[in-house]
């Protein structure tokens, strides 16, 4: 018994692991592409592009974004105790929930982009950008019952590779149809008396078509997997008795009793993107900022700054979605000890890698954002470097999201998202109007809202589950290692750019000695155990290398 829970134990990190590698790849994939789309649309592009992306998260979130954790949790209930039928069932009625929510959701956006673009927002040429969205909303609604059945099956294979394969037809469209797009949107343009402005927003609307295009190819691969796995599935049914079987509308309240509290908690937690380009834009207008110098910071906060940013966010993600269906069953048999070992396992893998890359990032801004974007001004770099512990934040708070979601604290973080989300647009309004930091006061009053999160996040946990945070190896040592790994990090970048003079050569090789440094300062401060490694995916692999060079 006790070695099935630990096995389980370890199963959950495994599970986590691969689809944090996957969510590392399609982001990675998406900073490759995002270099030439950038280079194509420009700043002000880039602002149209954003613009868009924030209108449809907004609907994502309200439809349909929380369809893959609700999902998920059910199923991995049902399955617990044996009712696959009544798993079956629940997939099902979530099916048809996708269909209707994403209809409507991609009607709204369709039908009232006009409004949205030109007299909320003040960006009316992202319409056409945000128009060509709007069916993605009903695809990624059924993506995600699909992603969330396969997870509460406890497997994120399927998530993790139609991630992938997402994002690769993603990048390729984009670029091809932002750079067609954008020639022929300049020749209206042209006609129009608005040359750059009509390219900008066509390119932009090129570069969102990938995004429906990756979907759809997603959603195509895991369709096959369900058919594929469906007999097998059936054929397991077939052979369950005694269980009783679930009445569609008990399995509709469940599923809005689930969705509701993670879908207001998701939606407060991430509403805050919008809610700042409509206080930010707004208000650097009326003190008289330029439409296009508007556009350009926001282009580079979006384009550069948050899209760096959230390459490590997403691991806690991936995190997050892993632990779910793991606590959900281990607190609904009253183990709590398996629960409190799963809250302490995936904080401390979390905060093991969120420290090294909020320092690195800050650290290497400027050679990151060079080798990426080809962008050398200091406004980018500047953003990055005061702006680098959102990682640290968001990460904790994201994952902590997701563990009370797992021990049945669904209200919890809607009220905690609340409280932080008013706190933000108070501090993000006194930054504006009182100490005038355009785009600097968004960094700053996004990175106050996760730590909001952190701390009201942290102590429901506590109350709720028992846990108790253990600070030194969860925090204080990684903190150290990050630090030293840091100083390495800078001194070694400029003593290779003072010889080589070439910033690409500089910063891999400050990157390749920061990871080497990280590692070897976390182990040599003893920041992890050999039965924490070897709770890794090829953990075994490196305990081995550990202990050949005497770290453990």
């Amino acid at each position: 018994m006790g070695s099935n829970k630990k096995k389980s134990n370890s199963n959950f990190l495994v599970q986590g692991t691969i689809l944090a590698v996957a969510s590392i790849i399609s982001r990675m994939i998406g900073l490759v592409y995002r270099i030439p789309l950038r280079s194509i649309l420009g700043d002000i592009g880039m602002s149209y592009y954003s613009c868009a992306f924030e209108i449809y998260n907004m609907l994502l979130l309200i439809s349909s974004y929380s369809l893959p954790t609700a999902v998920s949790k059910l199923v991995s209930a049902r399955v617990a105790k044996g009712e696959k039928k009544n798993a079956y069932r629940v997939f099902k009625g979530a099916f048809l929930f996708a269909v209707v929510s994403g209809s409507v959701a991609a009607v709204i956006i369709y039908f009232g982009a006009s409004y949205i673009t030109g007299t909320l927002l003040k960006t009316p040429l992202s319409i056409f950008a945000v128009k060509i969205l709007a069916p993605t909303l009903l695809v990624v609604a059924i993506l995600g019952v699909l992603r969330g059945f396969f997870q509460g099956l406890g497997t994120m294979m399927p998530s993790a590779v139609s991630q992938i394969i997402e994002q690769i037809i993603n990048a390729i469209v984009s670029v091809w149809a932002a750079y067609y797009l954008y020639s022929y949107g300049a020749k209206i343009g042209g006609v129009l008396g608005n040359k750059e402005n009509y390219g900008a927003a066509y390119g932009a609307a090129g570069g969102t078509l990938g995004t429906n295009l990756g979907a759809l190819s997603a959603l195509l691969f895991l369709v096959f997997l369900f058919f594929v796995y469906r007999a097998v599935f059936k054929r397991q049914m077939r052979r369950e008795r005694g269980a009783r079987t679930e009445a569609y509308p008990h399995i509709f309240r469940a599923l809005l009793f689930t969705i509701v509290p993670v879908l207001l908690s998701t939606t407060i937690y991430n509403i805050s993107s919008i809610l700042d380009q409509g206080v930010f834009k707004n208000i650097v207008l009326l003190q008289g900022y330029a439409e296009d110098q508007m556009d350009t910071w926001w282009g580079i906060y979006t384009g550069e700054y948050k899209l760096l940013i959230n390459v490590p966010i997403s691991i806690a993600s991936a995190m997050a979605a892993s632990c779910i269906p793991s606590l959900t069953g281990a607190f609904a048999s009253r183990d709590m000890r398996s629960v409190k070992s799963q809250i302490n396992s995936s904080i401390r893998f979390i905060m093991v890698i969120a420290f090294p890359c909020t320092v690195g990032i800050g650290v290497l801004a400027s050679p990151i954002l060079q080798l990426l974007f080809h962008d050398a001004r200091e406004l980018p770099a500047n953003m990055l470097r005061v702006g680098a512990v959102a990682i640290l934040f968001y990460s904790l708070s994201t994952l902590s999201n997701g563990l009370l979601q797992g021990i049945n604290r669904m209200k919890v973080p809607v009220r905690n998202a609340a409280v932080a989300l008013v706190a933000h647009i108070i501090f993000l309004l006194a930054l504006l109007y009182g100490f005038k930091l355009n785009i600097y006061a968004v960094v700053y009053a996004n990175a106050f809202f996760a730590f909001l999160m952190c701390v009201l996040n942290g102590y429901a946990l506590k109350k709720y589950s028992g846990y108790n945070q253990e600070i030194k190896k969860t925090f204080v040592i990684p903190a150290i290692a990050a630090l030293i790994m840091g100083v390495a990090a800078g001194l070694c970048y400029k003593g290779v750019y003072a010889v080589l003079k070439m910033n690409a050569v500089a910063a891999a090789f400050a990157i390749l000695v920061a990871v080497l440094v990280y590692a070897v300062a976390l182990l040599a401060m003893k920041g992890l155990s050999e039965e924490e490694i070897r709770k890794f995916p090829k953990g075994y692999v490196l305990v081995r290398y550990a202990k050949k060079f005497h770290l453990l």
